[in-house]
This record gives C-alpha cells, structure tokens and sequence, in this order.
C-alpha cells in the first residue's frame, strides 16, 4: 500500500519530483528521462510508466532550467528514446509472434491485446501514430505490430513520424504552459487531465462497441 501510495505521488506531482531531480542530478536528469521514455514504450511489462504526463513536466522543467534541459537537446533525446522504445517493441512482438495470445498474465493481458487489434482494425497503420497519444496502448501497440508481422519498412514510417508529434507536442506544451501560474499551482490535476483526454478516445471506442 505504502509503494502505491508513493507512485501515486510521484505520478500527481512529477514537476516536483523531476525538480528534486534536476538540483540533484543537473544534465544527468537526461538519461533518467531517456530510459524512463525508453522502457514506456519499448517494454510490454511498464505500461504503467509515466509518458504523456512526463513529456510536459520535462518541458516545464526546460523552461524553468534551461542551464540543465536544453529544449531542443531534450526533444531530440526523447524523439530518439520513442522511435528506439517502438522499434525494440515491434521485434519482441515478432520474435513472440501468435504465443502472445497464448499468454494472460498481469503485465500481459488478453484485454490489452484485444483493445489493440481493435484499434488497428479501426485505424489501420494510423494506430501507431494515433496510439502515441494513449496510454497502455501506446505499450502495446507495436508489440501487437510485430506479433501480426507488420511490414517493417510501414511501422518504420509510422514509428517515427508518432514519435515526433508525440514527444513535440507533449513537451513543447509543458515548455510554453507548463509554468503558467495557474498550471503551476495545479499540476496534479493538469496531469489527470492529460490522462483524462489520453484515454477518451479508447473509452469512446469500447463505449460504441458495446452499443453495437
């Protein structure tokens, strides 16, 4: 209880931690953000890292320092930590391959993956751009690209191009907003609002099949 409690704290108040961070570690916090990204998305076993919600506390932490954050050295790094984590993704799902679905365990469930198919049943290779912007099927997107043998030359596209809207936009708008008083003063809720509007559109999707 007491460990749920403390990731609980650290996921409402990332800009606090990630500022203890950055006095304490200086230009190390790069490689912090870089694995954390890194594992977020390259790893079937952490979707529950932060992605979204750390994106804009590392841009409002750019802004803040930029003697340590370099904005535009941060988003390159991150960039390549999205593409890699996909990539790394993609060939786990394909050295797996159909033995996936064979598997229902706690870090990999049969509801994830089906929520996936879905997803790219609905919006083709789209998903790993649009899944960029959702949480645990961002995880488990590309995992299910590699277990259903995604033409790799097509995930490549795609991979890269979601990385970069993804990382660019998340973290330019904690750059520009993140340190506006009134976001400042009420972070925490700031980031349940980004996983608020992450998530609608998966609930918008189970909502409508379930009508049908």
């Amino acid at each position: 209880m007491d460990a749920l409690k403390y990731v609980l704290d650290v996921f409402l108040h990332l800009d606090e931690h990630l500022h203890a961070v950055i006095e304490a570690w200086g230009p190390w916090t790069y490689v912090l953000l870089f694995v954390i990204i890194l594992c977020e998305t390259g790893l079937v076993v952490t979707p529950f890292l932060p992605g979204d919600s750390l994106l804009f506390a590392a841009g409002a932490m750019a802004a803040l320092y930029p003697e340590h954050l370099g904005i535009l050295t941060l988003l390159g790094l991150l960039f390549v930590a999205a593409v890699l984590g996909d990539t790394l993704n993609y060939w786990i799902g394909h050295a797996v391959g159909p033995r996936a679905f064979r598997i229902n365990t706690w870090f990999l469930k049969h509801e994830n993956l089906a929520k996936t198919q879905a997803f790219y049943e609905k919006h083709g290779g789209k998903t790993i751009v649009l899944a960029r912007f959702v949480p645990i099927i961002r995880t488990f997107a590309p995992f299910v690209a590699g277990v259903g043998r995604m033409n790799y030359g097509q995930f490549l596209w795609f991979n890269v191009l979601g990385g970069f809207l993804w990382v660019v936009l998340c973290t330019l708008a904690g750059y520009f907003f993140g340190n506006v008083p009134v976001v400042k003063e009420n972070f925490e809720l700031v980031v349940v609002g980004i996983v608020l509007m992450s998530v609608l559109p998966v609930a918008y999707e189970l909502w409508a099949t379930r009508r049908k």
